[in-house]
């Protein structure tokens, strides 16, 4: 079921007569007069939601004889709401690419000539700027302290606030004054 699907879906079944309707055919097989019956509405109000949930896929018809009998499409709810969510959005590459037009936004707002302007307050926009200058490092690399201060000093003269932010942010790992990069699955 694709997002368009879903989201058709999920707006049927936001109706109380729906639900209703739902219940009713779970338990057997029903034509519009005795839904009516049931759930004390007008045979019309009853073909109205049945026409809206076969749209979506939730109900299936057959005629029988005179009647057209209506079931519930019971794989359409076997399906948990994660696996509806867990489905690509048509959205994703557009998303994607918004957030890669902030990041470089924020990368040209904050540096200049690959110097560091200043650290951002907002923690969005630091870690951004903390993953840029992780690029100076190489993984597998353990580095001293003092390295690590150098290396960060060609980015800001406030290395210490960065080099704890990137701690901090599980960008480096320090154990007994040794730094590695930590592997970003990025």
């Amino acid at each position: 079921m694709n997002e368009a699907d879903v989201i058709k879906l999920f707006k049927c079944l936001a109706d109380k007569s729906r639900l209703q309707i739902l219940k009713s055919l779970i338990h057997e097989d029903m034509y519009v007069e005795l839904l009516a019956q049931r759930l004390d509405l007008t045979a019309s109000t009853i073909s109205f939601h049945l026409k809206k949930l076969e749209s979506v896929g939730a109900v299936t018809s057959r005629k029988d004889q005179y009647y057209t009998i209506y079931s519930i499409k019971e794989d359409v709810f076997k399906s948990t709401i994660l696996d509806l969510i867990k489905e690509e959005s048509s959205e994703a590459e557009i998303q994607k690419e918004r957030e890669e037009n902030y990041r470089k936004k924020v990368i040209e707002n904050f540096f200049v000539y690959g110097k560091l302007k200043n650290i951002p307050a907002q923690r969005k926009k630091r870690l951004i700027i903390l993953e840029e200058i992780a690029k100076a490092f190489d993984f597998d690399r353990e580095y001293t302290e003092r390295e690590v201060n150098i290396i960060i000093a060609d980015f800001h003269d406030d290395f210490c606030t960065l080099r704890r932010e990137m701690v901090g942010e599980n960008i480096l790992t320090r154990n007994n004054g040794i730094y590695k990069l930590v592997k970003n699955d990025k």
